[in-house]
């Protein structure tokens, strides 16, 4: 019996001694990626060059090479709304093409297929400053952006400049020709209107 109690304890032992050891050779391998990169970490992986591509495509390519966070934006600065992607392409891309982390964000810099790419990309150069106080410059800008850089609490009026009496609906294919009050007036909650004829048409 002293025999059969002296073997169990000794196996018993073995194996607490086996599970300590494989349990610290475990703790000592940090968790890796299939690339080898420890698992807290970024992947990567090239990011083709999609300029002139349809935006669609564009955005299919980019998520089968294997990046998420995707975005647009009018590459005109006249603050449209990409809703049918397949009615743009792309002009820009940010970051340019390269080997990046997956979960950089990929924005597209997008006009409409009839249209041609700028020069320059100008989501940035044609959107005036947030007014803060001061009435911005409105000219040549479309009535989207003028809007959205006001305070939201503004009464803004918009006519049609042509003096045909239009209805002034989808903002961001007019633009401004004039403004009340003139751009750098103090802005102290006096209503703002704006004079706007469609992208294409001469101001008068």
């Amino acid at each position: 019996m002293r025999t059969r109690s002296v073997l169990t304890f000794l196996a018993a032992a073995a194996l607490l001694t086996l599970t300590a050891c494989e349990s610290s050779d475990t703790a000592a391998k940090p968790a890796q990626t299939k690339d080898g990169r420890g698992k807290g970490g970024s992947d990567t992986a090239a990011l083709p060059d999609l300029v002139g591509k349809g935006l669609q495509s564009a955005q299919d390519q980019a998520q089968a090479a294997g990046f998420r966070r995707l975005a647009s934006h009018d590459a005109l600065g006249r603050g449209r709304t990409q809703a049918f992607d397949r009615n743009w392409k792309v002009c820009s891309q940010t970051p340019a093409p390269g080997t990046r982390p997956t979960d950089t964000k990929v924005d597209f810099g997008a006009v409409k297929l009839t249209e041609d790419c700028p020069a320059k990309d100008g989501s940035e150069e044609r959107a005036p400053a947030k007014a803060k106080g001061t009435m911005p410059p409105f000219t040549g800008k479309s009535v989207k952006i003028a809007r959205e850089a006001l305070d939201s609490s503004t009464s803004l009026t918009v006519k049609d400049a042509s003096g045909s009496g239009r209805t002034v609906l989808v903002e961001s294919n007019w633009q401004v020709c004039a403004q009340d009050p003139k751009a750098g007036t103090k802005l102290d909650g006096q209503p703002v209107r704006l004079d706007a004829v469609k992208f294409g048409e001469g101001c008068p």
